[in-house]
């Protein structure tokens, strides 16, 4: 288990639901883009991809040294940021990544259903290839509304997890500029440790999200 100032960020039993997410975000090749490094298990993944170039983004110092010693090992080129998303994003340079994956924690109780949400509007189409790919997760919300009677009572709850990303996550997509036909996911069945305090549902998603290239916009021009 990975925890910060006692809150848990992410726990080995999701290593199959992150490898799901790591190959969506590395399936153009190329250079990925990493906000969230955890366990090192996505950025594994991503490695055995065969990418060419992988820039990791991470904001606690002592996971920032574990990846320093896991970048030496690696076969493609790390490029590796300490800091926060919001704050290393504005300083990155534009259409860029093939790939971009999204998987961190949010700082405060407010964020926990949107801080995703802010990167992908303020920062992925931006950083983004045309033609690139978004992948993502925030498995502190997406447990939480898929908590039929949980606690937090700010957002609707849902018993089907394709609902739940289809009237939560879909919309701020197609806001951002992806088109609802190039938004795709993946479905697993898992079964979570009764432990867990932030996920306990039976199935996880994994998005995989088109940028639209030059070639696409210019076919819907008359």
């Amino acid at each position: 288990k990975l925890q910060i100032a006692g809150k848990p960020v992410m726990e080995r039993w999701e290593t199959p639901y992150m490898h799901m997410l790591a190959r969506a975000a590395a399936c153009k090749g190329g250079r990925v883009l990493e906000l969230g490094f955890g366990l090192a298990i996505a950025a594994s993944e991503i490695e055995r991809c065969g990418v060419e170039e992988h820039w990791i983004v991470e904001c606690n110092n002592q996971v920032f040294q574990n990846l320093q010693t896991w970048a030496l090992d690696q076969p493609s080129k790390i490029v590796p940021f300490e800091g926060l998303a919001e704050e290393v994003c504005p300083t990155l340079p534009g259409e860029h990544f093939d790939g971009i994956l999204y998987d961190t924690y949010p700082l405060t109780h407010g964020e926990w259903h949107t801080h995703h949400l802010d990167f992908i509007k303020t920062h992925c189409m931006r950083l983004l290839k045309p033609g690139g790919v978004l992948s993502f997760c925030n498995l502190t919300s997406w447990g939480e509304l898929m908590k039929i009677g949980g606690a937090d009572k700010r957002e609707e709850k849902f018993g089907d997890i394709e609902e739940m990303f289809r009237k939560t996550q879909l919309p701020h997509l197609k806001k951002c500029g992806f088109q609802e036909e190039n938004v795709s996911w993946e479905l697993l069945d898992i079964v979570p440790p009764e432990d867990c305090d932030y996920y306990s549902f039976h199935k996880m998603l994994a998005p995989k999200c088109l940028r639209r290239t030059e070639i696409d916009i210019n076919k819907e021009c008359p």
